[in-house]
């Protein structure tokens, strides 16, 4: 069985509050990019001593296997029904850390996945639990369609949004961001707008209204990324943003931009919506 877990991004990040757990509430607009994608192979596999064996190429992750959300997803799955031994394979082209949730699509993309292959399949809302057990990004994934979050990013709610016959370009500066330390340097707030409706605002007023609360405090510690989201805006884009806490900022343009110049420097993604 393959799958490809797709990147997301943040269009608009409010943080609401900081709660007793230690978590913060937010409130986001999760968009799928359906064509920036890793690829995920689990096959049951009966003559191998291990529940699981897992291997990677692509992009190299550092840190043991079992801390792997694939590897992760099987352990937390298996006290909930019998899984078979498997193997998988990751092969990995979303880049780490960069607000693309490329390690939660992955969980959860295992967690479907596995969850075919077991005696007896666990329901929607056991797999929502289990996904939310993973990370916060990851119930997301288990929906894959543009859904307005909230809580933990784990609230969902779809939404109506077209962005039909725009291209949407990813940029990633390979700067990692510590998502903790930009979420202490944070101060919650209530949102300054209903990411619920945005289908009813034109792309044309989005820069002046909709934004990304970790760019305050991202910016100043890295002005590179800064300048990315400003180059896009020099490049002719409708709207830019840094996704989730960074460092990938991302754009929309109504036709095709030259990207030649920034894909020198850096990692890049353009695709049609």
């Amino acid at each position: 069985m393959i799958m490809f877990p797709n990147a997301k991004v943040n269009l608009g990040l409010y943080i609401t509050q900081k709660r007793s757990d230690g978590f913060h509430n937010i409130e986001t607009l999760f968009l799928p990019v359906p064509k920036l994608c890793d690829i995920l192979e689990i096959l049951p596999q009966t003559n191998q001593s291990k529940d699981v064996v897992f291997t990677q190429t692509g992009i190299e992750v550092d840190g043991d296997i079992e801390d792997n959300l694939c590897v992760k997803a099987y352990a937390l799955l298996s006290k909930y029904t019998n899984l078979p031994k498997v193997a998988m394979h990751l092969h990995k082209q979303i880049p780490l850390g960069a607000g693309l949730g490329g390690g939660s699509a992955n969980g959860a993309f295992a967690l479907k996945m596995l969850n075919e292959t077991a005696s007896k399949r666990v329901d929607q809302n056991t797999l929502a639990d289990i996904a939310l057990e993973l990370g916060s990004d990851c119930s997301f994934f288990l929906t894959n369609r543009p859904s307005f979050a909230s809580g933990r990013g784990e609230q969902l709610q779809e939404v109506s949004i077209n962005l039909k016959g725009n291209y949407i370009l990813l940029a990633n500066p390979g700067i990692h961001v510590n998502t903790g330390k930009a979420y202490g340097l944070s101060t919650p707030k209530p949102a300054p707008f209903n990411l619920r409706h945005i289908d009813q605002l034109p792309i044309k007023h989005w820069k002046e209204t909709i934004y990304n609360d970790f760019e305050k405090v991202v910016f100043p510690l890295h002005p590179q990324i800064a300048d990315l989201k400003e180059k896009f805006y020099q490049m002719g884009a409708m709207y830019a943003s840094m996704s989730g806490s960074g460092s990938t900022v991302f754009g929309f343009f109504s036709n095709r931009p030259d990207i030649s110049i920034i894909s020198k420097q850096y990692f890049t993604h353009l695709s049609k919506l």
